[in-house]
């Protein structure tokens, strides 16, 4: 991760394509038993594919019935077809300017990545700055330089185990993200 991280350029996000936008989605794992860990100020989460497709693209995608043929049936569809899946969380990483959670196995979180990538190749992960593949699995935990008392402070709580059973939509509104839809992993069922 070490080359990918060290691939991000410097400068405005105009400049070099990073931040966030009106606009961006995001499909994202949501975590909720590793939010006590993180401090970056948003949800714990690892992401599938960032961004996704723009919001005008998935604007119909919304809890309750579907429309066949869509954005939203290819996704329940996709997701419908990997199984729900646990993944533990034992050690802290560190890469220049992050410190992040590698899950425990990583290949659930990949298959669902290749899989979205497949079927939305345009969907290029985090605007191709870490390269075509993306980032590999992970969960940020904080941002800066200096980690030694976060990782004193939050050891003791590792190992953490989470039984991930969906796929989140998340659109940014210009100021910060909010969920659209969850979508099922193993179910054609309803989306939340």
């Amino acid at each position: 991760m070490t080359e990918q991280l060290s691939a991000r350029q410097d400068g405005p996000a105009e400049e070099n394509g990073w931040g966030d936008r009106a606009g961006d989605t995001a499909l994202t794992v949501p975590l909720p038993e590793l939010d006590p860990l993180v401090t970056t100020g948003i949800r714990a989460h690892a992401t599938v594919l960032y961004p996704f497709l723009p919001f005008l693209t998935v604007a119909r995608v919304r809890p309750g019935p579907v429309s066949p043929g869509g954005t939203d049936a290819r996704l329940r569809a996709l997701f419908a077809s990997h199984a729900p899946f646990t993944l533990r969380f034992a050690a802290f990483h560190e890469e220049p300017g992050a410190l992040f959670l590698a899950p425990e196995p990583p290949g659930p979180l990949a298959a669902l990545t290749r899989a979205v990538r497949a079927r939305w190749p345009e969907a290029v992960p985090y605007r191709g700055i870490f390269g075509p593949e993306g980032l590999d699995p992970h969960v940020t935990v904080a941002h800066g330089e200096e980690f030694g008392a976060v990782r004193a402070r939050l050891a003791p709580a590792l190992p953490v185990t989470c039984r991930v059973t969906g796929v989140r939509l998340i659109v940014h509104d210009g100021h910060s993200w909010q969920d659209r839809v969850t979508y099922r992993l193993g179910a054609p069922g309803p989306v939340s």
